[in-house]
């Protein structure tokens, strides 16, 4: 539990609170009655920020949470005895409780990797089984973009990915509760790390770059969105007030705000991963690509920031700990985090 206790949280974004610009978005929401499950002029205002950002054929569809997202997302390209192939660090692998096994019925193909990214050789080499009736089909590729790893994947190597994929007749989904995050390391649009470089659906995430509560699956691929009202309807993923989920997702892709945010995010763990530098018995695990930082360092140091900060371990075993930056994560926040990392490791 957090309380005045402790000082900001690096444990995740999570954590951190509402941005003031979706407050007042839902605040300003918030007048009169409004037709109930998106019927309103917010959401209509939503669907068309999402086909400015992402190009006209993209259709936006506001959710409740990330593993919704994906199980709405994915649910749409996948039959009774199809699989996905994943890495193995991925969200719907480790993080999710097997929703997707539980609640889509399908297999999950997870693919050891050493950053949290897949190679197209990753997915020719699970296609053998292709036709085998004694096997699940592999119909899915899905990527997060940021990584569990906290790595970013370039707009080429989605494309690559994509290439790949469509060749061998499955398609891509992208895990995009940090997509912001990717696309301000990248210096890019977020229709570059999607449209442009050929996924089929994918999801926006709002909560971990400042929203309440909010969530996008965005289909790319026109057969596959006049699906998408019966299963997030379905997956108990359709707020009957969805005005105030569809203003947090327009609060965010107005004026880039989703661009400011997660740019700070990831500035503030520049800050910190480059204070590290010369601490004794501290490097780190994973280049910093994002607002994640992965650090080893002995156990004890670790359980001693314990006592003062909430963090999580990564692998215990290992000494490895995320430390993870919020869009309200300030430059003394990180100094005195620090500051107390140098005495724990001194």
């Amino acid at each position: 539990m957090i309380d005045s206790t402790y000082p900001k949280s690096f444990a995740s974004d999570n954590h951190a609170g509402v941005h003031p610009a979706v407050l007042e978005a839902m605040t300003a929401a918030n007048h009169g009655d409004a037709p109930a499950y998106g019927g309103d002029t917010w959401t209509a205002t939503f669907e068309q920020r999402v086909k400015d950002v992402f190009g006209p054929q993209a259709e936006g569809f506001a959710v409740l949470n990330g593993a919704g997202a994906n199980m709405v997302g994915l649910a749409l390209m996948l039959g009774r005895y199809d699989a996905i192939i994943c890495p193995d660090t991925a969200h719907i692998a480790t993080h999710e409780t097997g929703a997707t096994e539980r609640l889509l019925g399908v297999k999950l193909v997870t693919v050891p990797t050493p950053d949290g990214k897949l190679r197209p050789d990753d997915i020719t080499s699970r296609l053998s089984v292709l036709g085998e009736h004694h096997q699940p089909q592999p119909r899915v590729v899905s990527i997060s973009q940021v990584t569990e790893l906290g790595t970013c994947y370039s707009p080429a190597e989605i494309a690559a990915l994509a290439e790949t994929a469509h060749a061998a007749g499955l398609r891509l989904h992208v895990d995009g509760a940090r997509l912001a995050n990717a696309a301000a390391y990248l210096g890019c649009g977020l229709d570059e790390i999607t449209t442009a470089a050929g996924v089929d659906v994918f999801s926006f995430g709002g909560t971990k770059n400042g929203a309440l509560a909010a969530e996008a699956v965005v289909v790319l691929a026109p057969s596959l969105a006049s699906s998408v009202p019966f299963l997030r309807r379905q997956s108990l993923q359709l707020a009957s007030k969805m005005r105030f989920i569809s203003a947090q997702l327009t609060a965010l892709l107005t004026d880039d705000l989703w661009h400011r945010n997660a740019a700070h995010a990831n500035a503030m763990a520049l800050r910190l991963a480059d204070g590290l530098t010369g601490i004794p018995g501290i490097t780190l695990e994973h280049p910093v690509e994002s607002n994640a930082v992965f650090a080893r360092l002995s156990v004890q140091v670790a359980k001693a920031l314990l006592d003062r900060y909430l963090f999580h371990f990564w692998d215990e075993s290992a000494g490895v700990v995320r430390w993870m930056m919020a869009f309200d994560t300030t430059p003394d926040h990180v100094d005195d985090f620090l500051n107390d990392i140098r005495k724990a490791a001194t």
